[in-house]
This record gives structure tokens, C-alpha cells and sequence, in this order.
């Protein structure tokens, strides 16, 4: 049985409580041949009485039919009746996911990643993946003896690794994600920067020091920052039934093959699509603040403060500073998620409370 969670924005009068139902998938007669229909079969309560911050993510209810009685027509129409506005929201919008982490290893996160995406794009939203592969990349290279060396978080590339970085990114991870969401009954394609000229990028030649954050010259080889996106391809697959699953390797004015940083590649994408929203899926819950809460949405200008007065820290820091750049390009907001959640891309999309933290400008948050 294939476990799938929506949670609706049903209230409670006299506190804030979501109501989180179970479901069991079904065939779906009416849209394509394999997609699951969602049989509700459960339900759990989860309250919500500091939407603003909260420590723990929200968990999915247990999906056993033997668990719990099957919840009324009534209520399930209330459910559907409540998610109305969020698909609105993003009907025929662009929304960039950049999917890694722990999700891209565990075989139950990875399926409930492929619903997701294929109940957006049956709802008429237009959903855009990159994917990042890390792990997989240090596994290959360690098999074939290749030492990895790392600058300011960047792998140093030179020409047998990056070699090996297309082979992994471009072909293994790549297809292996677009095979998950086809056996879920999605029509999924494969390409990577280099297809149609997608992404131009130039090597990087130099980084902020970490300690005095003074630009100075650094050579990581075949390592590329994206400079020029030309989306036509994506546009042309977005246009049909079909999701387009994007591999972030890049190519150069010279005809270079760069490694781009995922997350990187799917902020240049995003501001250049004008995307509704760029989602992160990370192995965290969200910015925390000083008493370890997760703040769930955050301006520009307090994205900032928490910066300078050092809420935000390490490797958070060059999250954050990417988020606010793609949200002044254009991009409505960008949502940090905690990719450890199943269907976290629905919770996040199609629900009130969300699993991570929200980033946007004040007077476009929505």
C-alpha cells in the first residue's frame, strides 16, 4: 500500500488545529492510466497553536485501514473544499523544486516525492526538478579512487571528476528519478543543463574568505556559476503533459562541462522563470531561532537581521543570502524544507501551516 498525507486547513473554533488524513491509493480512472487516487482511511490531529515557530516538523498519520474507521463523505468533501484556494493559487504557475538530501536515498520519501509532483501537475500546476547527488558523486569517485577536496563547501573539479559528476548526475541519479515518478503514473523527462544550451555558466575563478568574507582568487577547476539561462526546453516540456527533471551540470561560452551547485542552479532557473515559489528540500527543519524554534516565514529585511545578529549561522548563512537574491529577482518566495517529511511538497503547497521556513518580501507574501 502506497502511503500518501494531505493535510487540510479544517479548523477547530476554539484552538488552531490541522487536521491530517491518511490516505491509500487507489487507480485513478479519470486522468491517466497508473496515477493514484487517494482513498481516505485515517486521521490525526495536529495542533498548531504557535503557527509562527515550532520545534518539530508535523508527522504523517498512521495508514493502517485496521487503525482507524474511514472518515465520512462529508469530511472528505470538507478536505477538498479546503485545499480550493491553495490550487487556485498556483493554477498554471511555475513552481522550481530542487530535490536532495535524505530524501534522494530513502526509497519511501522518493515516492512520496513523485506523488506530489504528479498530483501538481494534475492540478494544473507546472512543477520544474532539479536534483542535486552529492553522496552518489563521493561513493563513484571513491570507487574508482578519485580523492574529493572540498573549498567553502564546493567539490574541487578537475577533468576525470567532473567526468565522473556528469556520469552520475546526468545519468544515474537523473534517470533513476525520472523512472520513480513514471512508475508512479507520471510522464517524466530527463535532461541537464548542457540540453538546448538550458544553462550557461563560467568557471568560478573566486570566493569570500570565510573569516573575513574578502573576495580572494581560488582554482576548484571545472566548477561553474550560472550566468545565462535559456529555458525554451523546459518551457516546451512544461507545456505538455510531460515534468521536466534536471540534471545540474552546465556548459561554458567555450564548451566546457561545469559541475553547478544544485541549489544554485535552481535559483538562476527559478528568477529566470519568474517561478511562484522555489522550494529547497533539505535534511533540516527550517531556520531555527535562538531558542531552537523553527520560524516558519521570514521578510527579506528579518532574514537579514537574523544574519547580522547571528541567529543565522554557518552554512545556513549562504542559504538564506541565495533566497533573499532569487526573491529580489522576481520569485515570489523561496520555502526551505524538511525534505525528512513525507509529501512535504503538498503539506508545504497545498496546506496552511507548511514544513519549513518561508522566505519572500513582505507586501508579496501569499
Amino acid at each position: 500500500m502506497l502511503e500518501f498525507a494531505l493535510a487540510s486547513g479544517i479548523r477547530d473554533r476554539n484552538r488552531s488545529q490541522v487536521l491530517v488524513c491518511a490516505l491509500d491509493s487507489q487507480p485513478l480512472d479519470n486522468l491517466h492510466p497508473g496515477i493514484k487516487r487517494p482513498k481516505l482511511a485515517a486521521m490525526e490531529v495536529i495542533t498548531m497553536d504557535d503557527k509562527k515557530k515550532r520545534a518539530h516538523p508535523p508527522q504523517l498519520a498512521s495508514t493502517g485501514a485496521a487503525e482507524g474507521e474511514p472518515i465520512s463523505a462529508h469530511v472528505q468533501a470538507r478536505i477538498l473544499a479546503e485545499a480550493l484556494p491553495y490550487l487556485i493559487r498556483y493554477d498554471e504557475k511555475t513552481v522550481v523544486i530542487k530535490f536532495g538530501g535524505n530524501a534522494m536515498g530513502d526509497e519511501a520519501l522518493a515516492q512520496a516525492f513523485a506523488q506530489d509532483v504528479i498530483y501538481l501537475k494534475q492540478s494544473g500546476v507546472n512543477p520544474i526538478i532539479v536534483h542535486g547527488g552529492g553522496p552518489q558523486i563521493a561513493k563513484m569517485l571513491a570507487k574508482l579512487s578519485i580523492e574529493s577536496e572540498f573549498v567553502n563547501g564546493l567539490r574541487v573539479t578537475d577533468k576525470p571528476t567532473v567526468e565522473v559528476v556528469e556520469m552520475v548526475l546526468a545519468g544515474a541519479i537523473n534517470k533513476e528519478i525520472v523512472s520513480v515518478i513514471n512508475r508512479q503514473g507520471g510522464k517524466a523527462v530527463g535532461i541537464s543543463g548542457k540540453d538546448a544550451n538550458l544553462m550557461i555558466a563560467t568557471r568560478i575563478t573566486e570566493m569570500p574568505d570565510p573569516t573575513s568574507n574578502i573576495m580572494q582568487a581560488v582554482d576548484i577547476g571545472y566548477v561553474g556559476d550560472p550566468k545565462y539561462v535559456n529555458p525554451h526546453i523546459v518551457d516546451v516540456i512544461s507545456n505538455s503533459d510531460l515534468i521536466p527533471v534536471i540534471a545540474p551540470v552546465a556548459i561554458s561560452p567555450e564548451g566546457e562541462t561545469l559541475n553547478v551547485n544544485a541549489d544554485s542552479f535552481a535559483s538562476a532557473l527559478a528568477a529566470r522563470m519568474k517561478a511562484k515559489r522555489l522550494l529547497l528540500l533539505t535534511d533540516v527543519a527550517g531556520v531555527l531561532d535562538k531558542e531552537n524554534q523553527l520560524i516558519a516565514k521570514l521578510t527579506v529585511e528579518e532574514a537579514r537581521g537574523l544574519i547580522r545578529n547571528g541567529t543565522i549561522t554557518g552554512g545556513m548563512i549562504p542559504k538564506i543570502e541565495g533566497c533573499i537574491e532569487v526573491v529580489e529577482a522576481g520569485v515570489e518566495a523561496v520555502v526551505i524544507i524538511d525534505g525528512r517529511v513525507p509529501h512535504c511538497v503538498l503539506l508545504e503547497l497545498f496546506t496552511e501551516h507548511g514544513v519549513g521556513t518561508l522566505v519572500g518580501q513582505e507586501d508579496r507574501f501569499a
